[in-house]
């Protein structure tokens, strides 16, 4: 068994020795550490522009210190905004496109659920041909097989589901 460093007490058993009397002074300095430096004082006023309904939109934040900062930002930049905006969207479009263009389902060209109004709601319309369900619709594949099912947690109120017709490439309910 190693020696404690300590010696056979503990460190804070010791007393300490106080070497100054209460008239001296200590010329010694403490030790410290520098405070950490100061951060900006954060924006007091957040602007953004979500470029669509679906997670996958892309988003422009603005930030100012205060209204009247925001307000003279829109109003000076405003056309440079408009500019970028534009510019998102059409990277947004492409990106959309490219990451779409080889999944090949159905689904996702006619549109994607989304969650509006406390429901699943389908964007772009439904995929299914005459489908009437209202719960929203998700789109299963396996193996040779694809489907939309309905959404709805209850399985006595679920619509029936709609299977791809390959020869057609739409949905249709069975």
């Amino acid at each position: 068994m190693s020696e404690s460093p300590f010696g056979s007490g503990s460190p804070w058993d010791e007393p300490t020795e106080n070497t100054t009397t209460p008239n001296e002074t200590n010329t010694e300095s403490p030790v410290t550490t520098a405070a950490p430096a100061p951060t900006a004082a954060p924006e007091g006023v957040t602007v953004s522009f979500k470029g669509g309904l679906g997670y996958d939109a892309s988003l422009a934040v603005l930030r100012a210190a205060t209204v009247t900062d925001m307000d003279n930002l829109l109003e000076e930049e405003g056309p440079a905004i408009a500019s970028m905006l534009r510019k998102m969207a059409k990277i947004q479009s492409f990106n959309t496109e490219l990451n779409t263009k080889d999944k090949g389902v159905a689904a996702k060209a006619a549109g994607k659920n989304v969650f509006s109004g406390g429901r699943v709601q389908q964007e772009g319309g439904s995929a299914v041909v005459g489908d009437t369900c209202g719960h929203g619709r998700k789109h299963f594949a396996k193996g040779d097989w694809e489907a939309m099912f309905c959404t709805e947690r209850e399985k006595s109120d679920q619509c029936p589901p709609a299977f791809l017709d390959k020869k057609t490439g739409k949905y249709v309910q069975k």
